[in-house]
């Protein structure tokens, strides 16, 4: 009796399994949390902030999530406050993969954002001296 039960619930394990990556997008599931962006400057040595938030100081490494958009600033004394955009855009493997998993992984995927990614991996600020 306890092989039996033991069967069962592999095979019931191996179902939620199952039931779960199909009804998950790939990007969800296999897709990175956060992308790294490497923020540098001319003069080194500049605050980096992102939306407002110092981050740290150049060059720094930033970690960002990447289905938002990011206004990223570098400010430094005597020099003029320098932005940067970086902006979240769909990746297309993402898409491709979750097209042949069938609707709801693009639903899925779709709806959390999931399949994004930043559309750089590097910002530079060559700042220049204030008057």
């Amino acid at each position: 009796m306890k092989k039996h039960s033991i069967i069962r619930k592999i095979i019931a394990s191996i179902c939620l399994a199952a039931v779960f990556v199909s009804t998950s997008g790939c990007a969800t599931l296999f897709g990175p949390k956060k992308q790294n962006v490497y923020a540098s400057s001319t003069p080194s040595g500049a605050d980096v902030y992102v939306n407002g938030i110092r981050m740290g100081t150049t060059p720094y490494t930033l970690n960002l999530k990447p289905n938002q958009e990011y206004m990223v600033e570098f400010k430094k004394a005597g020099y003029k406050t320098i932005g940067r955009s970086i902006n979240s855009k769909v990746g297309a493997g993402w898409v491709i993969l979750d097209v042949l998993g069938g609707l709801i992984p693009v639903v899925i995927d779709a709806a959390t954002g999931s399949w994004k990614k930043l559309d750089q991996d590097a910002v530079d600020a060559q700042l220049e001296k204030e008057n």
